[in-house]
C-alpha cells in the first residue's frame, strides 16, 4: 500500500515537532506501506522570508520570491530526512524541482502540470522514504515557483493522485472537519466523513482545513483525503465520493470568511456592456470577483455591488473608479470591508426544501441583515456586517442541530 503523508507548518514548527512527525511516518513504515511525505515550512517562516523581502523592495519581482519563500521548505525536508535516518531508517529528501513537479509559469500562484517523480519512483524501490518539499514545483524553463498559501495540500493530493497512491493522509492542527469553528461554537461536531463537493465549498468558503486546489484534485482524480491531526492518534474525517447517507443529512457545516470585501457602484447607467467592461478588466488584473448584485433599474440607473478578498480591496477598487471615470459615468463608488460571507453547505440541500427560509429567518430573529445572496446546489450564502458574523454561525449551528448534544438526541 502507498501512502501519501503531508504535515503543515504547525506540525514541523520546532526540531522536538519534527522528531515526532518522524515517529508517525517510521509507524506507518513498520505497518509495511511505502511512504511519501510532504512537509512545509516551519510555523512562521515563509512570513519571515515574505517581511525579509518586503524590506527589501516594497514590490518585490515575484520570480525573485519564489526563489526566496521556496527554501523554507527546503530546510524542513533535510530536518526531517535526519531525523528518520537517525533511527534507523532509510530516508531521502527531495525539492519540487528533484519530484518533478512541472508547473506553468505564474509565479507565486503556479498550477501544476504533471508530476514526473522518477526519482521517487527510484527511492521507494530501493526502500526508502521519500520526503518531498511541499509548495513548490518549477517551469519547463527550470525556474522555481510556488503554488500559493496552503499550496503543501495541492502537492500532497496531486502526488497521490499521479502515483497512485491509495489514501492521502492530510496532517494539521485539528482532528478533522467539524461543523463550525470549534473555537466560535463550542459544540462544533467532527464530522467522519464529508463529500468533494461539501468540502470544496468549505474551503472556498473559509474553512482552513484544506485548500481548495487541493480538494478540486482529489475529487478529479477519486483520491481519498483522510484529515487528521499530527497530535494525536484520533479518527480524522474522510473527505470522499458522495453516498446516500450523506445526502439524508441537510446541512453538514457553517461557515464564515472575513476577508472578503464589497464595492458598490451606485447610478449606474442600465445598459448593455457595463458589466462586461468592468469585469474584464478586474479579470485582466488577476482579481478574483466572488459575489455580483445588480438592483432592477429606474430612471436608466441601476446599482452594482461585488465582493473580492480583502488583499485585493485597494486595488479593485483603484481599477473600478477607473473605469468608471472613463467609460461606466456611474455617480459614486465606494469600498466596504467590514463585511463577511456566511454560508452553509450540505448535498442533502438538493432534496429538501425550507433551507434558505430557515436561514433567513433565524437571521431576522437576531436583527442580522442581508446585504447580498448568492446560492447553488448544495450552498447558500449571505453577506451581512463583520460584527454579526460570530454570533450568526452559532446560531445557524443551532437552529440546523448540528451540535455533538443535539445530533446525539
Amino acid at each position: 500500500m502507498l501512502v501519501v503523508q503531508k504535515y503543515g507548518g504547525t506540525s514541523v514548527g520546532n526540531p522536538e515537532r519534527i522528531k515526532n512527525v518522524a515517529r508517525r511516518v517510521a509507524r506507518t513504515r513498520d505497518e509495511g506501506h511505502d511512504v511519501i511525505v510532504v512537509v512545509s515550512a516551519m510555523s512562521g517562516e515563509t512570513d519571515k522570508l515574505v517581511k525579509l523581502a518586503h524590506e527589501i523592495s516594497e514590490t518585490p519581482d515575484e520570480r525573485e520570491m519564489d526563489t526566496l519563500i521556496s527554501t523554507g521548505e527546503r530546510v524542513t525536508i533535510a530536518l526531517l530526512a535526519m531525523a528518520l535516518k537517525d533511527m534507523g531508517y532509510k530516508a531521502q529528501s527531495f525539492t519540487g524541482r528533484q519530484m518533478g513537479i512541472i508547473t506553468d509559469t505564474a509565479h507565486t500562484k503556479a498550477r501544476i502540470e504533471k508530476i514526473t517523480a522518477e526519482r521517487v519512483h527510484d527511492a521507494l524501490k530501493e526502500g526508502k522514504i521519500a520526503v518531498v518539499a511541499g509548495f513548490q514545483g518549477i517551469t519547463a524553463g527550470g525556474d522555481v515557483t510556488t503554488l500559493g498559501r496552503g499550496g503543501s495540500d495541492t502537492t500532497a493530493v496531486a502526488i497521490a493522485a499521479a502515483l497512485k497512491a491509495d489514501v492521502c493522509e492530510i496532517y494539521t492542527d485539528v482532528d478533522g472537519v467539524y461543523t463550525a469553528d470549534p473555537n466560535v461554537v463550542p459544540n462544533a461536531r467532527k464530522l467522519e466523513k464529508i463529500s468533494y463537493e461539501e468540502m470544496l465549498e468549505l474551503a472556498s468558503l473559509g474553512a482552513k482545513v484544506l485548500q481548495t486546489r487541493s480538494v478540486e484534485f482529489a475529487a478529479k482524480y477519486n483520491v481519498p483525503v483522510h484529515v487528521r491531526s499530527s497530535f494525536n492518534d484520533n479518527p480524522g474525517t474522510m473527505v470522499t465520493k458522495e453516498d446516500r447517507e450523506m445526502e439524508a443529512v441537510v446541512v453538514s457545516g457553517v461557515t464564515c470568511n472575513k476577508n472578503e470585501a464589497k464595492i458598490t457602484l451606485v447610478g449606474v447607467p442600465d445598459k448593455p456592456g457595463v458589466a462586461s467592461r468592468l469585469f474584464g478588466a478586474v479579470a485582466n488584473d488577476n482579481i478574483v470577483v466572488d459575489m455580483i448584485i445588480q438592483n432592477v433599474g429606474e430612471g436608466g440607473l441601476t446599482d452594482l455591488s461585488f465582493t473580492v478578498p480583502k488583499t485585493d480591496a485597494k486595488k479593485a477598487l483603484d481599477l473600478t473608479q477607473k473605469i468608471n471615470a472613463a467609460d461606466i459615468g456611474a455617480k459614486d463608488v465606494s469600498l466596504q470591508e467590514n463585511i463577511a460571507k456566511l454560508s452553509v453547505v450540505g448535498v442533502g440541500m438538493r432534496s429538501h426544501s425550507g433551507v434558505a427560509a430557515k436561514m433567513f429567518d433565524a437571521l431576522a430573529n437576531e436583527g442580522i441583515n442581508i446585504m447580498m445572496i448568492s446560492t447553488s446546489e448544495i450552498k447558500i450564502s449571505c453577506v451581512i456586517d463583520a460584527k454579526y458574523s460570530e454570533l450568526a454561525v452559532r446560531v445557524l449551528h443551532d437552529v440546523f442541530e448540528l451540535g455533538v448534544e443535539q445530533v446525539a438526541a
